[in-house]
């Protein structure tokens, strides 16, 4: 019984230690800056690792083409680019935090969250 309280207690333990790697992760992707770009760079667009859109920032030469289908091909390939590239570093940043404890269901979670 005694067993069973330690191994208990180690676990809790464990989970406390896991919940504060987590927010120190949360905070360190949040603070994670990506860029995508399209068309060499025409159109760069800069986000968080948690997915959150900075800004967009589009060469000049672009705005004076007037050819609007093409910069909204190109801001949509370069949000697209920046989005995966923050869930990718995200990832990597919550698999760190994870260091090598075998957590049940961990990948599969991170998976869902589109962090796998």
């Amino acid at each position: 019984m005694f067993d069973q309280l330690k191994n208990l207690g180690n676990m809790m333990a464990q989970a406390q230690k896991m919940q504060s790697r987590m927010t120190e992760a949360k905070e360190k992707i949040a603070e994670l800056r990506v860029e995508g770009s399209a068309g060499g760079e025409m159109v760069r667009v800069e986000a968080t690792g948690d997915m959150k859109i900075l800004g967009v920032h589009i060469e000049e030469t672009l705005l004076d083409a007037q050819d609007s289908e093409m910069l909204e091909e190109l801001i949509t390939a370069a949000t697209n680019q920046a989005i995966q590239k923050a869930k990718e570093a995200a990832a990597e940043a919550m698999s760190e935090v994870a260091g090598g404890m075998d957590i049940p269901g961990l990948s599969d979670a991170l998976g869902k969250m589109g962090l796998g």
